[in-house]
């Protein structure tokens, strides 16, 4: 059956019509949830009937979809091969008619150009508002005063953060100071495209070159502190730069939005080696995970992450095609990192530094990951033949064992292949359990041997 056309606005604007049956029809957005929302068109002023609505007439989900994956004209229709799992043969279809999608292959999924960029983009429904209202015009803007203020605090600080970064990384490419960090990104083999990539800089040896700075451009000392750019003295009221002489590595939030920095000292006796953001209302490192922004598509893609300790291990990964790799920020795996992840993927690769504190990290690591991923329940049949349910962890987690003596930056420098191999060859968790018990162990020795047991089965 034909589809009627489309329902005419007076502005000449268009609504379409919801799909027929066939078409992928899948749960409805709820439409209540942008209740928490004002807004207004920024091209015509007016004030339309639901933000939801709004948006999805604005937008054409050909166009939307387009821009995540090649779609080839199908009659009155599109196909793709489906981003939601691996085909050959494309089952993927986008129906501008309806405004709908659907794929018709193994995963059966369907619906909007909201359901679409919320399953794309790991995003939750607010997410995906306020990212699909920037793309259609549609300012969203939040119903009190307080919450207002907050809004423009936020979005204030983003753009302060985001100047700082070009500012930092201007000077690493062009300032005289800089040629000791120039020459330490050289030496640890980064090349010109990852240092443009991960928009790396250099912070003035001085205490007051980033404040002068920002501060011409129109950002108050206050928010420099609040951006945790500046450091306030206590004692006289007094402010500085936080961070001087170090290589600037800006820390992105998984919409590729600068929240933070890691700067690594220049000086062979600096300490700390790595300064990071304070915690400020932007950044909060137990929800971050580097480099997540830039892997979250090959993370779906491939369905694994392999999760590494430092930036430059990410930054490595990356040069030499490994996009799927991430950092922790800090010393072990938090809950809302796992979170994220578990948007993408259930297989997990933890590849930490096999020193004792790398062992230590991977062990609370694998902790938090069984407290935190969801248990699945799987039939399990007895001797007699019937059946029963049991909760398993419903993700995959492995350990890659690094060699003794390197992490993975050392690695993938000197051998990709090998890097890949230890991905692949990765060991189940009992397994490395297993192994870290009888590292050093003299297995002649019966006590040794009972000891192990007793751990394994407690």
């Amino acid at each position: 059956m034909a589809m009627p056309s489309p329902t005419r606005r007076r502005d000449g604007s268009t609504i379409a019509h919801p799909a027929r049956e066939g078409e992928g029809r899948a749960a409805p957005v709820c439409l209540n949830r942008h209740d928490e929302y004002n807004y207004r068109d920024t091209r015509t002023g007016r004030l339309p009937m639901s933000v939801v609505e709004e948006i999805k007439a604005r937008l054409d989900i050909v166009e939307v979809i387009s821009s995540y994956i090649p779609l080839q004209k199908s009659g009155r229709n599109y196909k793709a091969l489906c981003p939601f799992h691996s085909e050959k043969t494309p089952s993927f279809v986008v129906f501008p008619e309806s405004q709908r999608w659907h794929c018709f292959g193994a995963c059966s999924e369907g619906g909007d150009v909201f359901t679409f960029v919320m399953k794309k983009e790991g995003w939750d429904f607010r997410t995906a508002l306020e990212e699909l209202a920037r793309r259609a015009g549609v300012e969203l803007r939040p119903r009190t005063p307080q919450q207002a203020q907050a809004a423009e605090e936020t979005a204030r600080l983003r753009e302060l953060l985001a100047e700082a970064t070009r500012y930092y990384h201007h000077l690493l490419q062009h300032a005289p100071e800089a040629e000791g960090a120039r020459a330490y990104v050289s030496r640890r083999g980064l090349n010109a495209d990852t240092v443009a990539r991960f928009q790396l800089g250099y912070s003035l040896p001085r205490w007051d070159g980033a404040r002068d700075y920002l501060t011409a451009k129109g950002y108050t000392v206050a928010e420099q502190v609040k951006a945790g750019l500046l450091v306030r003295r206590e004692d006289k009221g007094t402010t500085y730069d936080r961070f001087r002489d170090r290589l600037m590595i800006p820390i992105r939030d998984g919409r590729g939005r600068v929240i933070g920095f890691g700067a690594r000292t220049l000086d062979p006796d600096g300490k700390p080696k790595y300064l990071n953001s304070p915690q400020t209302p932007l950044f909060d490192k137990s929800h971050v995970l580097f480099g997540f922004d830039l892997a979250r598509q090959a993370i779906g893609r491939e369905e694994r992450v392999v999760i590494v300790e430092g930036y430059m291990d990410v930054m490595q990964a990356h040069q030499a095609g490994f996009e799927n790799v991430v950092a922790q920020m800090g010393t072990a795996l938090t809950e809302p990192q796992l979170r994220q992840l578990q948007r993408y993927t259930k297989r997990l690769v933890l590849a930490l530094d096999p020193d004792a504190a790398g062992v230590q990290a991977t062990l609370r690591g694998v902790a938090v990951a069984q407290e935190t991923l969801a248990e699945e329940w799987t039939p399990v049949f007895d001797p007699r033949g019937l059946v029963g349910y049991e909760a398993r962890l419903g993700a995959e987690i492995r350990i890659l064992r690094l060699p003794q003596g390197y992490d993975p930056d050392d690695l993938i420098r000197q051998s990709p292949r090998r890097w890949a191999e230890l991905v692949e060859t990765a060991l189940p968790v009992v397994d490395f359990l297993l192994q870290v018990m009888l590292d050093g162990l003299d297995l002649n020795d019966s006590k040794a041997k009972a000891g192990v047991v007793d751990r394994l089965l407690p």
